[in-house]
């Protein structure tokens, strides 16, 4: 079968023939509706080196954003599994026996430095292929909701869902105000949660103007970059500041634009990772306001997220590409010309 393969650090991926994976104990064969292609698939073979802390071990198939059709069921399966059915798949896979595994949270496995793989798509080989396999209790059924406009909602989904959830004690009343800064597939899905989750206000921002419309088209207020951007940002606070902000980028200009706008008393989370840093002082920062980060979310969270996609809350913004052009999908993302999300959709039917 046809595959993405990072083959090697620092080196674009390739498009290939590997083997059609079998499905081992308590696995499932999936065949493949839609893989999203994320940023996090470039800093795999762009950015990391061999030995890096958080580098996975080439090779393998990208894509951690997966949603297709059960083909076979693998040892000890549960039959509740529907052969032919149509899953979305939780990608993190920790070590199963921690606290946070327990709880559904394996992004956060308390043994994953033990572990040889990270996720489905980083480290094991992914969705960006006619073919992958996962295990069975990381499939969220979708029942005859399409799989793949909904495939990238595993991460640009799950992602802005789980750093929402944290924040809603901040969003919680009235007058409250939410900023969401970078409004491409992760960003544009938090605007959609902000709004059917809370009853904030929402600013968005964006260099994009096109980015910037489609959040307007969602009921965001929303400002452009430039030197003046976070004061444009406190004018439509009435000075105050924002209650809760998310930075989908994680660079430190966007870092930097969180904080600033920060009401006191609010949480900024950083969710892209684009290694930007925060500097704190004591006179700068508004009181009791805080910077944190989140990663991904737990399997419970996922179910959540197909629900708000099942009753359609959240509307994925998806380009396709078939199996032909899955390298342009990541050529097209590395050059910032992907409106929302790329999706590969290895089955021609």
């Amino acid at each position: 079968m046809r595959a993405v393969v990072f083959e090697n650090y620092q080196e674009f991926p390739s498009l290939t023939e590997v083997p059609k994976p079998e499905p081992g104990p308590g696995e499932v064969l999936l065949r493949v509706a839609g893989a999203g292609a994320c940023h996090s698939d470039i800093s795999v073979y762009r950015v990391f080196e061999k030995g890096q802390t958080g580098a996975q071990k080439p090779p393998f198939v990208l894509g951690h954003e997966n949603a297709g059709w059960v083909e076979a069921l693998g040892p000890g399966v549960s039959e509740r599994i529907q052969v032919g059915g149509a899953y979305m798949v939780y990608g993190p896979i920790g070590c199963g026996q921690c606290r946070q595994c327990a709880q559904g949270l394996e992004t956060y496995c308390e043994n994953a430095a033990t572990l040889p793989y990270l996720a489905v798509g980083l480290g094991r080989d992914g969705g960006m292929a006619e073919y992958m396999t996962a295990p069975a209790h990381h499939l969220i059924p979708l029942g005859e909701a399409d799989p793949v406009a909904a495939a990238p909602l595993a991460d640009a989904g799950l992602t802005p869902y789980h750093a929402i959830k944290k924040a809603l004690p901040h969003l919680a009343g009235g007058g409250r105000y939410a900023l969401a800064i970078g409004l491409g597939g992760l960003g544009l899905v938090g605007v959609q949660i902000l709004r059917a989750l809370t009853g904030a206000t929402i600013i968005a921002t964006d260099v994009k103007e096109a980015a910037r419309e489609r959040a307007e088209a969602e009921g965001a207020l929303t400002v452009g970059a430039g030197e003046d951007q976070v004061e444009k940002i406190l004018a439509l606070t009435g000075g105050r500041g924002v209650d809760a902000a998310f930075d989908f980028v994680g660079a430190a200009p966007t870092v930097s634009t969180a904080a600033a706008s920060m009401a006191p008393g609010g949480r900024c989370t950083v969710v892209g990772i684009s290694g930007g840093t925060h500097e704190f002082s004591f006179f700068t920062t508004p009181y009791e306001s805080y910077v944190t980060n989140t990663y991904w979310g737990s399997v419970t969270e996922l179910w959540e997220v197909v629900d708000m996609y099942k009753a359609g809350q959240i509307r994925p913004d998806v380009e396709r590409f078939s199996m032909d052009n899955a390298l342009e999908a990541y050529r097209k993302l590395e050059a910032g010309e992907v409106n929302g999300r790329a999706v590969v959709t290895p089955d021609p039917s």
